[in-house]
């Protein structure tokens, strides 16, 4: 234990010996009835505009009595008065509290200098004032301690290192404005999302996370056990499946943003527990979803009021039209060679070597196509793109393509370099998702853990017959990184740091301490 854990510790036995609470319930009045404190906010809003005008100057002193709670955060104590400064809200709201002799009285000064630290949170009790150097106080008549802090707060002006902000959230929350926007523009995208969404209609629904059967995406999933049932069971790698369930029993337009989990890497932009939005239409297709896909984006986009993103790469435009590429056409370009999906994987093995594109032996012709793809087009692409034609192996849920061509009607989206979002023109026909999903499951049996399993009540429920429907996924952190960095402040608007994705997840999966 640090000396200042002891003497901090000394203080709260000091506290209650004394016969004060170190941990009240809250601000009682003489008759135990609750008193709820006056937000600093609210203070600021009411008298900064009158110390704009000119209407409250320095030494100026009000009769308004306020009982406001906050964390100290600077605290300066002299002879016969002492000032701190307490923050609250989610803002990180702040006004100076300042205690005279004359007005608290020796013993409770005496007390306010020896047992108050910073990091304690305290509730004063006072008049508004404007301090000599014309800054908005509280002129404290009583204070009293809402909660000891036992641990000593990082010193607000040294920047604590990535490692403490990530594992300890609560003291970068504390410390950081930043932090805290990050949290609030989190709290916008996930609203916006919702209102676009319902505004077309769709219904949020819960589905479960403990699932027997995994599907829905080709992921390595946790797995768990059910004692109740003595039954093996998975965390979700999506929630696809249930959702498309629910359009098939006639809930048309479905959507759900939740967690997924995938026990996989992690790096800067891979997490193994990360929240996606999937929804779902009956009766549209990809092109659809790529409409609502766009629309989603942009209203977010509006939302925090981002009109550019600059990367190392150049500057993203979300605006006007997004553009569309094919796989083939698109790989062939990148490389000077003709691919199709005739092109033999030999072929394909070759331009990965001259590319530098490391590849498994064992990889087929289609999923070669894919890792080539996603290693030598997809980092060009800076402005929002839809990547479409995908061979049929990249995603076994989506229909055939409707020109008669060996591809899938299923697009990801890259912005930035990085892939956004994905979305199919779903298959529906059960006897070709029973093939699909069966040869899945031979791939799961034959040691592939990313590969799908067969899923026996999902083929059911297609059996019954499932409309035509679209289906998007967009991953909710993601987008998050996308808009959510930090402006510059000569140029609002523009966005020139964007987070990582432990940035943006509030207590994201570490590493257990050494």
């Amino acid at each position: 234990m640090s000396d200042q854990m002891q003497i901090r510790l000394e203080k709260r036995a000091k506290l209650l010996e004394s016969g004060r609470q170190a941990y009240p319930v809250g601000l009682l009045d003489a008759q135990g009835g609750r008193i709820a404190p006056d937000h600093i906010a609210d203070v600021r809003a009411e008298y900064d505009p009158k110390l704009e005008a000119g209407e409250l100057t320095a030494g100026d002193e009000t009769d308004h009595v306020v009982n406001v709670a906050g964390r100290v955060v600077f605290v300066r104590n002299t002879g016969k008065l002492c000032f701190a400064s307490l923050q609250a809200g989610t803002n990180g709201d702040r006004i100076q509290a300042m205690l005279s002799l004359n007005e608290v009285g020796e013993q409770s000064l005496a007390d306010w200098k020896s047992l108050v630290d910073l990091g304690d949170h305290v509730y004063v009790t006072g008049r508004v004032v404007v301090s000599r150097r014309g800054e908005l106080s509280i002129m404290v008549r009583e204070w009293r301690m809402a909660a000891k802090s036992i641990r000593p707060m990082p010193v607000l002006h040294k920047d604590l290192n990535e490692e403490t902000r990530v594992r300890r959230r609560y003291l970068d929350l504390m410390v950081r404005p930043e932090a805290r926007e990050l949290v609030k523009k989190r709290a916008l995208i996930t609203r916006t999302v919702r209102r676009v969404l319902e505004d077309h209609g769709y219904i949020e629904l819960e589905t479960p996370v403990l699932q027997l059967v995994h599907g829905g995406a080709t992921a390595r999933p946790f797995r768990t056990h059910l004692n109740a049932f003595d039954q093996p069971m998975t965390m979700r790698i999506a929630t696809e499946l249930p959702l498309k369930r629910a359009v098939v029993g006639g809930i048309e337009r479905v959507y759900e943003i939740g967690r997924v989990f995938r026990n996989e890497g992690v790096d800067s932009t891979h997490s193994p527990e990360f929240t996606t939005l999937e929804c779902y239409e009956a009766y549209a297709d990809q092109y659809v979803m790529a409409e609502r896909m766009q629309e989603i984006i942009v209203a977010c986009a509006q939302e925090l009021g981002v009109t550019a993103i600059e990367t190392e790469d150049g500057t993203i435009d979300l605006g006007g039209e997004w553009a569309w590429l094919s796989v083939y056409p698109g790989l062939s370009e990148a490389v000077g060679v003709e691919i199709t999906p005739d092109t033999p994987a030999e072929t394909l093995r070759e331009i990965a070597a001259k590319h530098d594109v490391e590849v498994n032996p064992a990889w087929d012709a289609e999923k070669l196509v894919i890792e080539l793809f996603g290693e030598i087009v997809e980092p060009t692409l800076l402005n929002p793109t839809f990547v479409y034609n995908y061979p049929p192996s990249a995603q076994p849920l989506a229909r055939p393509n409707r020109d008669g061509s060996r591809t899938i009607e299923a697009w990801d989206l890259i912005i930035g370099g990085m892939e956004r979002g994905t979305a199919f023109s779903e298959l529906i026909d059960p006897v070709i998702q029973r093939e699909r999903l069966t040869e899945q499951s031979h791939k799961a049996a034959a040691g592939d853990d990313e590969a799908m399993e067969l899923d026996e009540d999902f083929l059911r429920a297609l059996e019954h017959g499932a409309p035509p429907m679209g289906g998007l996924g967009l991953g909710v952190d993601r987008l998050i990184m996308l808009l959510a960095g930090e402006q510059d402040p000569e140029r609002p608007g523009t966005v020139v740091r964007q987070p990582g994705i432990r940035e943006t997840i509030l207590f994201p999966l570490m590493k257990p301490e050494a």
